[in-house]
C-alpha cells in the first residue's frame, strides 16, 4: 500500500495533480455482499441468489451492489490518506460517479487517489479526490468518483 500524510493544507496544494495513495486489495465475498444487501434492503437476485446468478445473469455469478463498491472509498481512503492535526474529516459529497465495470464475488478490489483539487474554506479545506477502484487483472475500473472531502483543524 502507497499512503500520504500531509502536514497541513500547504502541503495538500503542493501535491495537486499526483497519486497519493493506493491501498491493499479487498476481497468481495458473498458475506460482505450479502451484508450489504441486507442494511440496504437491495436484495435484488443479482446479487444474493448465487444459484441464479450462476444460470441466468450475463456475468456468471453473483455481482457486489455498485453502491457497495462505492462506499468502500471511505475505508479505502482512511488507508491511503492522512492529516497531521486535522480535528475532523467528513464526506461532502461526490461528483461524476461512473460504474464502469461490475465486482464479481470473489474478486479483489483496490482504489487510488490522486488529489484533484484543494479550497481554503472556514476552518479548513475541501478536498477533491480523483478516485478509481480497480479490479485486479482487469483493464477496465469497477467505478471512478471524484470524492469530495472536507478537512476542519
Amino acid at each position: 500500500m502507497k499512503s500520504t500524510r500531509f502536514s497541513g493544507i500547504a502541503d495538500a496544494k503542493a501535491r495537486i495533480g499526483q497519486e497519493v495513495g493506493v491501498s491493499d486489495w479487498l476481497p468481495i465475498e458473498q458475506e460482505r455482499v450479502n451484508a450489504f444487501a441486507q442494511v440496504t434492503g437491495d436484495q435484488q437476485w443479482i446479487h444474493v441468489d448465487v444459484e441464479r446468478a450462476k444460470r441466468e445473469s450475463p456475468f456468471g455469478g453473483p455481482i457486489a451492489h455498485g453502491y457497495l463498491t462505492l462506499s468502500l472509498l471511505a475505508k479505502f481512503a482512511q488507508e491511503c490518506i492522512a492529516i497531521e492535526g486535522v480535528r475532523l474529516a467528513v464526506n461532502y459529497g461526490l461528483n461524476r460517479v461512473r460504474f464502469a465495470s461490475p465486482v464479481k464475488v470473489g474478486s479483489r478490489v483496490r482504489a487510488k487517489f490522486v488529489l484533484g483539487a484543494v479550497e481554503e474554506i472556514t476552518g479548513g479545506a475541501q478536498i477533491v479526490w480523483q478516485a478509481v477502484i480497480e479490479i485486479e487483472g482487469s483493464d477496465k475500473p469497477a467505478c471512478a468518483a471524484e470524492m469530495v472531502t472536507r478537512w476542519y483543524f
